[in-house]
Order: C-alpha cells, then structure tokens, then sequence
C-alpha cells in the first residue's frame, strides 16, 4: 500500500491512507447497529398488526412508513454530510435516533406508531447512509471498495440480527421492550463513536444547504453509472423486500406457527451474504464489475425456484436465502464501489441519491409483498420476487451494452 497522501489532495479525512481495523471495524459495527433499527419492525408485522387493530393486507403500511423516512433522510439529512463535519452530525443524529426509538416502544395508537417508524427510518437511514459515505471518503482509493464492501457487510449483518433480536425480545418481554433496548444501545455506540473515531476533516462543499439539495439531482441527471446502478438498486431492494416481508406471514401462521426467535434465526442462514460483501467490493477495486454484476443477477433470479418449493421442504428455504442475499449483497457493494470513484466531496450526495432508489424499491416491495400475500399466498410472492429479479437481469443486460465497460 502506497502512503498516505495529504487529505486535501486524496480526498480523504486526516486518517491514514491504509485505515486502522479498529476503525473498519468501528465503522461496520455503527453501520450495523443503526440500520438494524430501520428492520426490526420486520419480524414483528404480526404482533403490531394485533396490537393496533390493523389489517394482514394493511400491516405492510409500517414498513412504507419506515421507507418514507428513509427516503426523506436521503433527501434532507444524508447530504448534510458534505457540508458540515460527519462525526459531529452523526452524534446529533444518534441521539434524535435514540429519542424516535422511544416513541415508537411508548406507542399507544397506529397513528402514533406510523409517525414514530417514520422518524426511525429517517434518523437510521441518515446514521447508516452517512456511515458509508464516511468510509468512502477516509479510505485510500485503492482500498475503497474493500472498506465500504465492510462497513456494507457490517449493515447486512445488521440487518439480519435485527431479525433475531427483535424476535428473541419480543418473545422474551414484548415487541415494546425491542425498541426501548436499542434505544439504549444508541447511547452507548455514541461513546464509542466519540472515542473511537476522529474528526474528518475531508473536502467539503462551500454551498448553502439549498443548493446542496439541488446539486444531488444535479449528479443524478449526469452521472449515467448513478442512474443505471440506482435503478437496479431499487428493483434488487424491492425483490428482497418482498421476501423478507412475507416471510414472516407465513412461518407464523399454520402449519408452522414458529417463534418469532425461530423466524429470525432463518435469516442467519444468510449471513454468508457479509463475507461476500467484501468480496465483492474487492472485485470493483480490481475492475471487474461487469463480472460481479453478472453473476449476482443471476444469483437473485435462481434463488426463486428453491424458495418457492418452501411450503415442501425448509431446506430449500435455506438455500434460497443464502442464493438470494448472496447476490443481493454482491451487486449493492458493487454499485456503490462504482459510485464512489469520483467526487470525495460529494459522496454524501451520491450515496444519497443512489439510496433513494433502494427505499422507493423497499416500500414498493413490502407493500407489494403483504397485498400479494393476502391475495395469492406464498406462491404469488415468490412469483413476484421472481418477475422483479428478472426484469432486474434484463435490464443491466440491456444498458451494459450501451455503456462502457467501467460504467456496467
């Protein structure tokens, strides 16, 4: 590894060019942490859906709640972190983070839950989002893709255990007890933040917050890689969703009426989906994205045929979880490899914009995934999923022809 070049020059933040594995591993144990709070809800659809009278068909509205509030951190708050110092704004954000996750463990209607999960989807996605733009921006650019690939894993871990804790608590105390816990959690990775990573002192823009916010549809409309990897976001954000969001319909309910621990313990079985992360991020460091991107679509459309076999044999609900997060994982850290390449002062803003396709992806797939559940069963979702994932084939199939080799 070469040595560090000064930060005004590389586009990185006081930290040496090679950072720490403390801080890589800072970096994915935040991102972790935050974005699970964004997923809890997930393995608890049917207990909030008992508790504030709300429909199986309508229960998927907690979860577009959540997303709407991702989708408006990426607008608001995410490209805050191009204009102000990130680690003060991320302590800010946890905290407001940890006071919305109160709310929502303190909700006495629907009305107040939606706007508690909302405030929680805001708040998380703006710590989770401003995490990867962080490491971007303070890794050398020859190891980017390597650190964000594990800070990304970190997230996808998160993700996962966000599933089995919120369903080992609920089980244990209530689904109440699973929000007020993190909330606590958020207190102590302040701590750690605090003392663990430093100031960055990376390039920033000298724009006013209002042209901030114009200036990321500004690179949306020409940044062609940003348009072409942020579409295949959202339709590879909305097939995922439409399996996780299901999932738990139908392994609560008869025949297998299973604990909502066992229900988050499946989603381990896609922990293997981290390891490849990395991997896949190493493959963007060394050019060869067209590669990576290929074999994950593929991945992503295979994962159907076991999964929709699983009503017959759980086992090929394994393997379908493990084929799908597999590919899911590969082809989002291959696109934010390709992202980041240009513009360290703008990667608040990129990441952004590229996360605004993934939260329009993820509501639209958790509603589409409750709505098609209560009208086709497990075999409609799976066709859904299934149909999504193609189309997401087809069209990287069709746009790489038209791009150069670096931009596919």
């Amino acid at each position: 590894m070469q040595s560090a070049t000064p930060a005004a020059s590389s586009g990185t933040s006081d930290l040496a060019s090679a950072l720490p594995r403390r801080v890589v591993f800072l970096f994915a144990l935040a991102a972790g942490m935050s974005v699970a709070n964004v997923y809890y809800a997930q393995a608890l659809l049917d207990r909030l859906a008992h508790d504030f009278a709300i429909s199986p068909a309508a229960i998927g509205s907690v979860l577009t709640a959540t997303q709407l509030g991702c989708a408006l951190a990426l607008l608001l708050l995410v490209p805050l972190g191009d204009l102000v110092e990130r680690r003060r704004l991320m302590l800010v954000q946890m905290i407001m983070l940890a006071a919305a996750l109160v709310l929502v463990g303190l909700a006495q209607s629907a009305a107040m839950l939606m706007a508690a999960m909302l405030l929680t989807g805001l708040l998380g996605t703006a710590m989770t989002q401003g995490l990867i733009a962080c490491a971007a921006s303070a890794s050398d650019p020859g190891e980017r893709g390597r650190v964000v690939g594990a800070t990304q894993g970190g997230v996808f871990l998160g993700l996962l255990l966000a599933r089995v804790v919120a369903g080992t608590i609920s089980d244990v105390s209530g689904w109440r007890s699973v929000y007020l816990c993190s909330a606590a959690a958020m207190g102590l990775l302040a701590i750690l933040i605090v003392r663990g990573l430093p100031a960055f002192h990376g390039p920033r823009t000298r724009m006013s917050y209002p042209d901030l916010l114009v200036s990321m549809f500004v690179l949306l409309r020409r940044h062609r890689t940003l348009q072409t990897r942020g579409v295949l976001a959202l339709l590879m954000f909305a097939a995922l969703n439409v399996f996780w969001s299901a999932l738990v319909l139908l392994l609560s309910a008869p025949p297998y009426a299973y604990s909502h621990t066992t229900i988050g313990a499946f989603g381990l079985v896609g922990a293997v989906g981290a390891v490849v992360a990395t991997g896949a991020g190493r493959l963007a460091d060394r050019g060869l994205e067209r590669r990576a991107s290929l074999v994950a679509l593929l991945l992503l459309v295979l994962a159907w045929l076991p999964l929709s076999l699983t009503t017959l044999s759980l086992w090929m609900l394994v393997i379908g979880i493990v084929l799908l997060d597999v590919g899911g994982q590969a082809i989002h850290v291959t696109n934010q490899g390709m992202i980041f390449r240009s513009s360290p002062e703008a990667h608040g803003r990129l990441v952004g914009a590229y996360m605004l396709f993934y939260a329009l992806g993820s509501g639209a797939g958790a509603i589409g995934a409750t709505t098609v559940y209560a009208w086709a069963g497990w075999t409609g979702v799976c066709g859904l999923g299934a149909a999504i994932s193609l189309l997401a084939l087809l069209f990287w199939a069709a746009t790489c022809r038209r791009l150069p080799r670096t931009a596919s």
